[in-house]
């Protein structure tokens, strides 16, 4: 890199190996400061170079010289706080995916910027960038962009309690309105049949021996979790000693009872008297401690594998079905046989507003015929009196 030293080394030029323009680069009160002159020539670029650092100087001695904490490390410091402050509490790989989030976008982008800097324009740019520079095939979701902006928006308000900006900008998306809802991917009854019967048949003709153990484990999976509503990572969590099989006097039903552990702290839950006999049939062949788990390995490659042969892997809209579809599954059959919906979100550990916009607005059996279809019944006409015939009055004698 050629280099070229002005004011007795308050001040130098510069050209990179890959750039035609010179660069300038000045000290001042503990910060560098950089700008490119946009000249080839040398000696243009030193002119330039001269003028910008004295006004430089100028601005230093009247005050108003701006320094102020870059974005990056906004970041820094919101990392060491989130970490500490969240700890227990988020997931490990939520800290992680964040930071990973910075690394390879928001700071390349907005690392060197002053705080103040990051204005709603910058963050439409970004936005704009992030489209037209993407690595894979298919350019980043609208959730994942969702997320980008979270996490500024998380960085800046870490700048803000530090006082080293005064208010938020507005990162909210412009021309655009709400995105479409969609469902979650689940299974009709109909390809829940399906899907049982086949895991059934994997447990009467498995590919090879060595795979019965798993192909039993994953029927049960299917059976369990479609009868209970629970979470992949609660089930994966789950314990012998969380179950108890109880005899319910509300329904008169053998049931399950399970205290369960997962992203909402600890909860409860009750399953359908489907869910018995799979727990039965999980203890028998495991002889498990109470410590155990109920499924120590995940089912994800086998089950991926019996979806693809039945041809279940995605559904009519093409979203992908995973072992998550199967508490979705769960709480849209609960709908379909008029649960209380207030009850399925205790029973699933999430809030009635999810289960109404993500579930509810799609299952047909939500809506009450009789409630649309109600006829209000008309009030017979009155006939009409003829002047001759009109009101008599008492005589006042």
């Amino acid at each position: 890199m050629a280099k070229h030293v002005i004011f007795d080394g308050r001040l130098y030029v510069y050209k990179r190996e890959r750039s035609r323009y010179w660069q300038c680069a000045a000290y001042l009160d503990d910060k560098n400061y950089r700008v490119s002159t946009r000249e080839e020539s040398l000696a243009k670029a030193k002119d330039f170079a001269e003028d910008w650092y004295l006004e430089l100087r100028g601005k230093h001695k009247r005050g108003e010289l701006k320094i102020e904490k870059s974005f990056a490390e906004a970041a820094e410091k919101y990392l060491r706080e989130f970490e500490i402050i969240t700890e227990g509490t988020r997931s490990p790989i939520y800290v992680k995916d964040n930071k990973a989030r910075l690394d390879n976008y928001l700071l390349p982008f907005f690392g060197k910027k002053g705080v103040s800097e990051i204005t709603a324009g910058l963050v439409q740019e970004y936005r704009i960038h992030r489209r037209e520079n993407f690595i894979k095939d298919k350019p980043p979701s609208r959730s994942t962009m969702h997320k980008d902006i979270v996490l500024i928006r998380q960085v800046l308000k870490t700048a803000i309690r530090h006082g080293w900006m005064h208010h938020l900008p507005d990162l909210s998306m412009p021309y655009k309105t709400a995105g479409k809802i969609a469902h979650r991917a689940w299974f009709s009854p109909e390809e829940y049949k399906q899907l049982y019967e086949a895991t059934r048949r994997r447990v009467q003709r498995p590919k090879t021996k060595r795979w019965k153990w798993q192909s039993e484990q994953l029927h049960d999976y299917v059976l369990f979790m479609a009868n209970t509503g629970l979470r992949p990572d609660e089930a994966a969590r789950l314990e012998y000693r969380d179950v108890t099989i109880v005899h319910d006097d509300d329904t008169d039903e053998t049931i399950l009872e399970i205290e369960v552990r997962g992203k909402r702290g600890v909860g409860f839950c009750k399953s359908t008297t489907g869910a018995v006999r799979p727990y039965q049939r999980l203890e028998a062949r495991n002889k498990p401690s109470p410590k155990d788990r109920l499924f120590p390995k995940s089912h994800a490659v086998l089950l991926n594998s019996v979806l693809e042969e039945e041809g279940l892997k995605f559904d009519r809209e093409g979203q992908r079905r995973t072992s998550y579809s199967l508490r979705h599954t769960y709480i849209c059959l609960r709908l379909m046989e008029g649960a209380d919906i207030y009850q399925i979100a205790k029973n699933c550990r999430t809030s009635v507003e999810m289960i109404e916009t993500y579930y509810a607005s799609h299952i047909k059996n939500s809506l009450n015929a009789a409630a649309i279809n109600v006829r209000r019944k008309r009030k017979p006409k009155k006939p009409k009196l003829d002047e001759a015939d009109g009101p008599r009055y008492a005589s006042a004698g």
